[in-house]
């Protein structure tokens, strides 16, 4: 077995990585870039080399530089990780040919299934059943237009390399096709390096589900169970769950023996996906192969018992693979949930911050939470914005979802936005309890996963005096004479009782607040209610009785900015001062950043006439394009940033005169 092994990536998967090498006895060599000098995956590796800037282009992607620094170490071998340059053939090629060992695919396969026109090509060879679509090499717009009205609408345009939602546009008519289409291509050539296309008929009411397949270098080949990815947003994939609900043991064999013959067919070796499309007819079909190991693959490991990464190395070694088919099982229930940095409510826009406060759930035979942050960390505009996976078992579904339910509900993060609470009513909504899986779920249960607050304001307001009451308290100097009424915390003055005031500002709202405090007990008064609370705070956690309602609740008090976490929920608030500002980052006609990241087009000039809805600057930040359109009619009166340029979160971008009648 292997010594030493570099890791060619960072984050959770890195961390993944370390975590089984290190429980067979591996060394492990880390690579960082000038954002990842503390992280996680650094601290946790034997050695660790830095490789350059943030961007992930002179770092993470730099192949001649991580080869140079494996050889420098004395590693044996490479794991890619997912991602960067995991299906990067030149990567691979590389590494056969300065004697190291890649730990992943031949070369050759990742150049099969590297583009998806060609990947098709095979499979159709293969006898794999492929969507109806066009996977030619006529790239010509004139050609990819005719080729989508012989497919049909709805139909999908698809970058024919890279993946995670990027280059890919849903396409609902003719009249669509063509900006669609060139901004597929722009995302693409930004992304991969490559504007190619396919198109695939659009199936309406599909699920996405895929066999996690292993072959080893004798070409024997497994496939271990299948998971349902239905539920994506935007392409990518939310929640992730093994075994698929509802698969007939036919389907699910005819799927994993056709997964198989996929991987047979391209001489595959290690691990890799096959993806399917599955209809509600039973029928499935081809979408593609990933040649690595996947996000979502701890659920398979969850309900197999195996660990997959163990597997990765024994194979690339030139062992055999672990089991045969026959003596591959599966037991229970598994779900994954993926933790962003991003705005569930502002169209699931990536966030940046720092992670202040975060509080995971408690790891056991039951949870896992795969992670690469650590409490203090910064989420940066420079990677992808996951934050963890948090992944459950348990013995039957339900259970399962009960246990993702819980685990949502202690997993606390403040000083970044997430994901979480839009999480917790997924896993919790009754449709998704009752498999009404398909790959356009959120967009159909948009009401039930974006639900009011559990916590009723008023309520809310005064478990958040009581929080900012006890955190004061605590921190506190402890007066010399605990009898005297000056060292008192209820405000005392003589022949008065006085209310000491607090004003909490929840959004654009300044809520004022009055307190009296008797016997360590208070009497809250908001508006024309009075609520009695009994409050008891140690450290983050929040015992508190109102009016005889007894809650607790976890929180976070920070530079007077609060957060509290209640059942999945958040309340967020501030202890408002006067000497605040409010002011709007923008006036009127103008536009601002939505979050850090790098300008990719400017689509106006100075003087032009734009109408509402137009796109004027398209964006990329995390590794998506936003387009930024104009909020009404106008003439277009300064652009303040050119293609290329960094920008931060609210600085205006280009300003419009608004025309006269759309004013008024």
């Amino acid at each position: 077995m292997f010594s030493k092994i570099l890791i060619a990536n960072r984050g959770e998967i890195a961390c993944r990585i370390i975590q089984t090498a290190h429980r067979m006895g591996i060394r492990c060599v880390a690579v960082y870039s000038d954002a990842d000098a503390s992280a996680r995956h650094v601290a946790m590796a034997d050695e660790a080399f830095h490789i350059g800037p943030a961007a992930s282009s002179e770092s993470y992607l730099r192949a001649d530089k991580i080869i140079e620094i494996a050889k420098q170490s004395g590693a044996q071998a490479i794991h890619p990780g997912y991602g960067f340059l995991s299906e990067n053939t030149g990567f691979a090629e590389a590494c056969e040919a300065n004697d190291l060992v890649f730990i992943g695919p031949p070369s050759s396969a990742i150049a099969a299934m590297g583009s998806k026109s060609a990947a098709k090509a095979i499979m159709e060879k293969a006898g794999v059943p492929l969507v109806p679509g066009y996977h030619g090499d006529d790239q010509s717009p004139e050609t990819l237009r005719a080729e989508a009205v012989k497919c049909g609408f709805p139909l999908l345009l698809k970058a024919v390399a890279g993946g995670g939602g990027k280059g890919m546009r849903v396409v609902e008519n003719i009249g669509e096709f063509d900006d669609a289409l060139a901004g597929a291509k722009r995302e693409a050539q930004n992304a991969f390096g490559n504007p190619d296309m396919l198109i695939e008929r659009y199936l309406t009411q599909p699920r996405h589900v895929e066999i996690q397949v292993f072959c080893d270098s004798d070409g024997n080949g497994v496939y271990l169970a299948e998971r349902d990815c239905s539920v994506q947003r935007r392409h990518q994939k939310v929640l992730e769950e093994a075994p698929a609900p509802g698969l007939s043991e036919e389907t699910r064999k005819a799927m994993g023996e056709a997964a198989v013959k996929a991987a047979q067919a391209i001489d595959y070796v290690g691990a890799g996906t096959v993806e399917f499309l599955y209809d509600v007819d039973g029928s499935f079909f081809f979408m593609e192969m990933n040649t690595r190991l996947q996000v979502e693959h701890p659920v398979t490991e969850m309900v197999t018992g195996q660990d997959l990464v163990e597997w990765q190395l024994k194979v690339a070694w030139g062992e055999p693979l672990p089991l045969e088919q026959s003596q591959v099982k599966t037991r229970g229930h598994a779900l994954e949930a993926r933790i962003y940095a991003e705005d569930p409510d502002n169209d699931f826009l990536p966030a940046t911050g720092n992670l202040r406060y975060l509080s995971t759930p408690d790891e056991s035979a039951h949870v896992r939470v795969d992670t690469g942050v650590t409490e203090g960390d910064d989420i940066s505009i420079h990677y992808d914005p996951m934050i963890a996976k948090l992944i459950v078992w348990d013995e039957t579904r339900d259970q399962a979802i009960n246990r993702m339910v819980q685990a949502l509900e202690n997993y606390r993060i403040a000083g970044v936005k997430t994901n979480i609470r839009f999480l917790h009513a997924l896993a919790d909504a009754q449709p998704f309890r009752e498999e009404e899986l398909t790959t356009n779920f959120i967009s159909a249960h948009e009401e039930l996963l974006f639900p009011k607050s559990r916590l009723d304001t008023h309520k809310a307001l005064v478990l958040a005096a009581g929080f900012v009451l006890e955190e004061r308290k605590s921190s506190e100097p402890v007066t010399a004479d605990p009898w005297s009424p000056f060292g008192r915390k209820n405000s005392w003055r003589m022949n008065s009782e006085y209310a000491q005031p607090l004003q909490l500002q929840v959004g654009d709202e300044i809520h004022d607040l009055k307190i009296l405090e008797r016997d360590d007990r208070y009497q809250v008064f908001v508006g024309d209610s009075v609520y009695h609370l009994n409050a008891k705070l140690d450290e983050d956690y929040l015992q508190a009785v109102i009016n005889g309602h007894r809650i607790s609740i976890h929180g976070n008090l920070h530079n007077e900015e609060l957060v509290l976490f209640y059942e999945g929920d958040t309340f967020k608030c501030t202890v408002y001062r006067e000497t605040y500002g409010f002011e709007d980052m923008a006036g009127e006609g103008s536009l601002a950043a939505p979050m850090n990241g790098a300008i990719v087009a400017v689509q106006a000039k100075v003087g032009d006439n734009v109408t509402a809805g137009q796109t004027l600057v398209i964006m990329e930040a995390m590794k998506m394009e936003h387009a930024i359109k104009a909020p009404a009619d106008g003439v277009v009166s300064e652009i303040f940033f050119a293609e290329g340029d960094q920008v931060s979160e609210g600085a205006e971008l280009i300003a419009i005169e608004v025309s006269e009648q759309e004013s008024e």
